[in-house]
């Protein structure tokens, strides 16, 4: 039997250990779900250079994946209006919790990581009213739902940690029900917006378009320097105009919308599907799969270059410029105007690409 002094002593040695860091994970640079020849889902973690790490199996469609500020741990959400996210330890592979959506409620395929990565934050959707919501769940109790807060409007979709336990979002403004599938409801009357939520979950800034472009749903974000967020447009409006995909914002100024040369613009059908910030190039990207095409433009708003690749969609900032995913399987390096093949799989890359 094992004394009290011995098992104080184990606890001691234990709790001693090194904690684990993304480098015990082989250093992932980015997390990207799939789907596979076999018609199964996985998230998978790859090296800058576009090697698979691990691969994990999903239940259903994944969306886009969170990680851990410091612990190898990285949540998959599930596709909206799933109601799955699952936490992963990323050093063994194994599940550390299968996260549901409460009762009348779904996810929106997003999340982010506050207080040094002990709150986990999740986009929601409170299905009765429609009203937004941003799920809070403890990760030092287990991942355990310990409240919510109100988003500020409906369709919170993509959200990011800011300093100061500070939150964006990009409210799309469309509502959804899991009775109607991926319906959008509401289209005629939506209120798309970008909203700020300081420490206390309160408004502490709040960003609406031009009414003329209230079909415009904010969808997801990236973070550049001092202050500034960038977000990409899903246009929901009539086919036959030409909006602007990419904002550009900073705290008590207002929002800068962005288009490229016409024939470009026209070319991207209305839809961004990713985003991402290079600081070192001072560069924002949006991909549209539906156009093949990433948009690069500078953060001093204006069109750099376009680059063609069919169902392009994923893309973060890499160690030398852009990296992108496509649904053809591709992983791509982006730079001096051109594809630089990095690696190819037999599998069709979701929606992001996840820089960790």
């Amino acid at each position: 039997m094992t004394s009290r002094r011995g098992f104080l002593a184990g606890l001691f040695a234990a709790s001693s250990w090194p904690a684990l860091s993304w480098a015990d994970a082989g250093n992932p640079a980015f997390l990207a779900a799939a789907k596979e020849p076999d018609g199964a889902y996985a998230l998978f973690g790859l090296s800058a250079e576009g090697a698979d790490l691990f691969r994990i199996p999903l239940p259903a469609r994944g969306h886009a994946a969170t990680a851990h500020p410091t612990a190898p741990e990285a949540v998959a959400f599930a596709r909206r209006p799933g109601t799955f996210a699952l936490v992963i330890d990323c050093v063994s592979g194994a599940l550390i919790q299968r996260l549901e959506a409460p009762q009348g409620r779904h996810f929106y395929g997003h999340g982010a990581f506050l207080q040094d990565g002990d709150l986990l934050c999740t986009s929601e959707n409170e299905i009765e009213t429609g009203e937004g919501r941003i799920g809070l769940w403890s990760r030092s109790k287990g991942y355990a739902r310990i409240g919510e807060l109100a988003s500020g409007g409906i369709g919170p979709h993509d959200i990011k940690a800011l300093p100061s336990d500070a939150l964006v979002i990009a409210n799309g403004g469309i509502r959804t029900h899991p009775d109607h599938g991926r319906d959008k409801l509401n289209i005629p009357t939506m209120r798309p917006n970008l909203t700020y939520l300081d420490a206390a979950g309160q408004i502490a800034e709040q960003i609406e378009l031009d009414p003329a472009l209230h079909q415009n749903s904010l969808r997801h974000l990236a973070l550049g320097p001092d202050g500034l967020v960038a977000f990409a447009l899903q246009w929901e409006g009539d086919t036959t105009e030409v909006p602007p995909l990419l904002g550009l914002h900073r705290r008590g100024e207002p929002a800068r919308l962005l288009s490229a040369d016409l024939s470009e613009q026209i070319a991207m059908k209305g839809y961004a599907g990713s985003i991402a910030v290079d600081h070192a190039n001072e560069c924002v990207a949006i991909t549209s799969p539906k156009g093949g095409r990433v948009h690069l433009f500078g953060f001093d708003g204006t069109f750099r270059d376009s680059i063609r690749r069919a169902d392009v969609c994923g893309i973060g900032a890499g160690a030398e410029g852009f990296v992108a995913t496509d649904g053809l399987g591709g992983i791509l390096a982006l730079s001096g105007g051109a594809v630089h093949p990095l690696a190819a799989r037999p599998r069709a890359w979701d929606n992001h690409l996840i820089a960790i």
